[in-house]
């Protein structure tokens, strides 16, 4: 059980978010954005159960970037507990302008369909992280592969850990640094990868027996009324979700996004996005310290399975 702390601003954009909001009452949480050390997270799929399960959480996702490899270990670790673990990934998704990630929940990890997109996923991001590494050299940032790859865990090398690599030789004095300088869109050191359009996420998330859900909308840099014009035509692809509850979003923001759910008949869902020291001020199920998601949201979200 998690305490949860009330938002006072109750203008008639937030009243939506405050009424799953309680004030200092104990209500049971989930998460349902997480990242281990199989994508860029820092902490292993069975530390992230145990964590869960002593704050008190009653659900997490794990949503590894373009990877489903520590689930099965989670899964496992989540059932030695008592927790409930759901088998999820976040795929990045092509987007003109912005970013675009979708959610997958309940998938299937040995589904051969989602398995070949994933390695076409990864063989890309390697293919990239090539010539990243051999742009900074070229900007005379020296860095080695074996520099980089230290700063991973036990799978998929990203931007991330470029930035945790320029940082630990002195030529940044943070991630933000090392994105806003070299490794952002736009930015000398920044190379595309391929991605999957909407529609072909949102299909082989399907297929894979799972739910997708719109991730932090926010980064798509859309306006109230693009975005809500792309989800209805995401929804007629198959999307159940948005990710309401965020670690970023002010009940302002949370309230927008649940309104678009109710008006869409689309699920609401939420999570910290939590990376443990990639981002060190947001903490497992809770964000910042006052992200609150219900656990009644869960059985919303199951009964839209593919």
């Amino acid at each position: 059980m998690v305490l949860g702390i009330n938002c006072n601003r109750l203008s008639d954009g937030r009243r939506e978010a405050a009424r799953c909001i309680l004030r200092w009452e104990r209500i049971t949480v989930i998460d349902l954005h997480v990242h281990s050390t199989f994508s860029d997270g820092s902490v292993t799929p069975a530390a992230l159960a145990a964590e869960a399960q002593r704050i008190g959480l009653t659900a997490v996702a794990l949503t590894d970037h373009d990877s489903l490899d520590g689930v099965p270990p989670f899964l496992d670790a989540c059932a030695a507990c008592g927790l409930r673990g759901i088998a999820g990934v976040e795929l990045s998704v092509d987007e003109p302008k912005g970013c675009l990630h979708l959610l997958g929940y309940f998938l299937d990890p040995g589904h051969a369909g989602l398995s070949r997109v994933l390695t076409q996923l990864k063989e890309s991001r390697v293919k990239r992280n090539v010539l990243i590494l051999d742009k900074l050299n070229g900007l005379g940032l020296t860095l080695n592969w074996e520099e980089v790859a230290a700063c991973a865990g036990e799978d998929v090398v990203g931007r991330p850990h470029f930035a945790r690599a320029l940082q630990a030789r002195g030529y940044v004095q943070s991630k933000t640094e090392a994105f806003e300088r070299y490794l952002a869109k736009g930015r000398p050191a920044y190379f595309d990868r391929f991605r999957l359009s909407p529609e072909a996420s949102i299909a082989v998330i399907r297929a894979a027996g799972g739910v997708a859900v719109l991730a932090h909308p926010s980064t798509l840099e859309r306006s109230r009324g693009s975005l809500r014009r792309a989800l209805i035509e995401w929804k007629a692809l198959g999307l159940a979700g948005i990710e309401a509850y965020y670690s970023e979003y002010d009940a302002g923001k949370t309230g927008l996004y649940l309104s678009l759910c109710r008006d869409l008949d689309l699920a609401p869902t939420g999570g910290s996005d939590f990376h443990g020291l990639a981002n060190p001020a947001i903490h497992l199920g809770v964000g910042f310290g006052e992200l609150r998601v219900p656990d009644e949201l869960l059985a919303g979200l199951e009964v839209r399975r593919g």
